[in-house]
Parts: structure tokens; C-alpha cells; sequence
């Protein structure tokens, strides 16, 4: 009888010493509870200091289960607020990090757009298609800290125009010494739509890439 009540009692004390940490609900506290009651020695039951200090612990942890449901509540509310409020970039240019550009085809040129952490000595500006072929491949020379507006005029190494579409530039910077400089790379495009399928909202652009809205830098009209 006292190996049966041992076995018992055991995991109702696992339960009070750190069981709710792993999981443990109300209803699995409350059948070991009982099991303990049920299985304990009758020529020596539980004193009543100890029962009302398990139910004390229940207790203590029916609160936290309310507190956290009641938190998980909350989240969820400022949640689809802030998605509420992201609906109004429908529509506007937004500037993002990134180096993804669309370009109209119309051989007019079109603005690569980064930020140099530090003077750089020799700056390389690669732009690759959506297959990421390299298109053209552009020295700027040096340049001084911070931000640089590079000009590609839309064409390839051979001078041809390249056809609209979306686009992907790279920057490579090298100080005096040959070390590599920080770069900081911004993009432009229209949100087209947004997506929730995170729980978080993410912006489709007009070039079709999708970017989270915590990458905004700017937004325009």
C-alpha cells in the first residue's frame, strides 16, 4: 500500500515543483490532486497544512493560465490593429531596404539608390535581371560616405536597351586599404496589396517582390 501511494503522490509533487513550466493544465493538476487523495495511506493522511498549500499552488497557477490567455488576448488585438492601419499603404511608394528595382524599358534610366558606412575608394554597381544574369556592370570610382545615387541608363554592355521587368543591383565597396566598405541599399516601388499569411503584414510591390512592413524607410504619395 505505501509503494501504491508513493507512485501516486510522486507526480502531484512533480505537478506543485515546476509541472506548470512544461505545459501542465488545471485539469491534469486536478486529477493528480485527486489520484494523490484517493491513493494516500489512511493510517497516515495528509496533514491539512499540506492540502491547503497544494490548492494554494492550484490556484496560483489557474491564475497565471487566465493571465496569459488574457495577454494572448491583447496581442492579438494590437495585432489586427496594426494590420488595420497598413491597409492605408495600398496605392502609395513606399522606399525599402533592398537593391530590387523596375525598370519601364523605355531606356530613360532609372536610380540605384545606396548608403556608404564609411569613404570608399572603388565602388562596383552590378545589375542582374530576374534570371540573375549580369547586365551591366558599372565603376563608380570613389566615393565619400554616405548616400550615393547611381545612374543605370537601362542598357547592357553592348549598349543595348534591356526590356522592362524587374531588376537586381548590387553594390560592392572596397576602402584605401581594400577592406570592404558597409553598404546600405534602398529600393522604390507602389504597394499593389498586402498579405496577413504570417499574421504580420507584408507589402506586394509593383516590381512583385514582397517585403515586410517593418523594411519601410519612406512613404510617398
Amino acid at each position: 500500500m505505501v509503494d501504491a501511494v508513493s507512485k501516486a503522490s510522486s507526480p502531484v509533487s512533480g505537478a506543485l515543483g515546476g509541472g506548470a513550466e512544461k505545459g501542465m493544465g488545471k485539469t491534469e493538476f486536478l486529477k493528480l490532486l485527486v489520484a494523490q487523495i484517493q491513493n494516500q495511506d489512511p493510517l497516515k493522511p495528509q496533514t491539512d497544512t499540506a492540502f491547503v498549500a497544494q490548492l494554494a499552488q492550484f490556484s496560483s497557477l489557474e491564475q497565471q493560465l487566465s493571465s496569459n490567455k488574457f495577454l494572448e488576448l491583447v496581442a492579438t488585438q494590437q495585432q489586427g490593429l496594426a494590420n488595420s492601419a497598413d491597409m492605408s499603404l495600398i496605392g502609395k511608394t513606399v522606399t525599402v531596404k533592398g537593391g530590387t528595382i523596375n525598370y519601364d524599358g523605355e531606356g530613360l534610366g532609372t536610380a540605384a539608390v545606396f548608403k556608404l558606412g564609411g569613404a570608399a575608394q572603388k565602388v562596383t554597381v552590378t545589375v542582374r535581371d530576374a534570371n540573375g544574369n549580369v547586365v551591366r556592370s558599372m565603376e563608380l570610382g570613389a566615393q565619400a560616405a554616405g548616400k550615393v545615387n547611381a545612374i543605370w541608363d537601362g542598357k547592357n554592355e553592348s549598349g543595348t536597351v534591356q526590356p522592362a521587368g524587374r531588376y537586381t543591383i548590387s553594390v560592392d565597396a572596397k576602402s584605401a586599404e581594400g577592406s570592404p566598405v558597409n553598404v546600405e541599399q534602398e529600393s522604390s516601388g507602389k504597394v499593389t496589396a498586402l498579405t496577413f499569411a504570417s499574421g504580420r503584414a507584408t507589402m506586394v510591390l509593383d516590381s512583385g517582390e514582397s517585403v515586410p512592413t517593418s523594411e519601410i524607410l519612406r512613404v510617398a504619395q
